[in-house]
């Protein structure tokens, strides 16, 4: 079983993987962090993002224990994620680990979930369900404020929902694997659902595809 949970910053789809994996007993792949640890070892090395070549040559030397950085939840890597994310060279280098993961989930697991930006139109186009979890730009952003103050970074609003609002414009018009619904999934905002709404709308609609099957 494979399911993929797609979706912008903030929406919620992070704590909806983790949900179904915890209840399904799935392996969870959070992808954002591949790319976030490649945006922070640029970083780190004193690079630019936009850097092609940089970028593309530290993702496919990128191991797994690069998972496990400190660093890889703060903004200024989120930013740099996005960014190296649009470069080719780097989703090409990624593909390979995340379609690994799915098809040969770690022992002890029936299958997996993955959570990104473009997991059900590209990573895993036969996934078993596909979700899209989405909300309005103002809630993800208010969301996002309240954890970034929860952590004592003393962010500010209005910068916090423009950064969002420059992501999601690179993230949803990039040339390769841009952010969008796949055809087949089922699309959940969020904006007036709690967690375990959320939750409970996404696992009927993923029983309803493996009874099919």
């Amino acid at each position: 079983m494979i399911i993929a949970i797609d979706g912008p910053a903030a929406a919620g789809k992070g704590t909806l993987a983790r949900g179904v994996s915890k209840h399904l007993n799935l392996a969870y792949l959070d992808t954002g962090l591949l790319y976030r640890a490649v945006g922070k070892k640029v970083l780190d090395a004193g690079k630019i993002p936009e850097d092609a070549a940089v970028a593309e040559a530290i993702a496919r030397e990128l191991e797994t224990d690069d998972l496990n950085a400190e660093g890889l939840r703060l903004d200024g890597v989120a930013q740099a994620a996005s960014k190296v994310s649009a470069v080719p060279g780097v989703r090409a280098a990624l593909l390979d680990f995340q379609q690994d993961f799915a098809k040969n989930p770690p022992a002890g697991y029936k299958g997996a979930v993955l959570d990104g930006r473009d997991i059900g139109t590209i990573v895993c186009p036969s996934a078993t369900a596909k979700l899209f979890i989405t909300a309005s730009t103002e809630v993800r952003a208010t969301r996002r404020f309240k954890e970034l103050h929860k952590a004592g970074t003393g962010a500010i609003y209005a910068r916090v929902l423009e950064d969002m609002q420059e992501r999601d414009e690179r993230d949803s018009f990039r040339s390769v694997a841009p952010l969008t619904p796949a055809h087949d999934a089922k699309v959940l905002d969020t904006c007036d659902l709690s967690a375990t709404q959320v939750l409970d709308q996404a696992l009927e609609f993923i029983a309803s595809k493996t009874q099919k099957a």
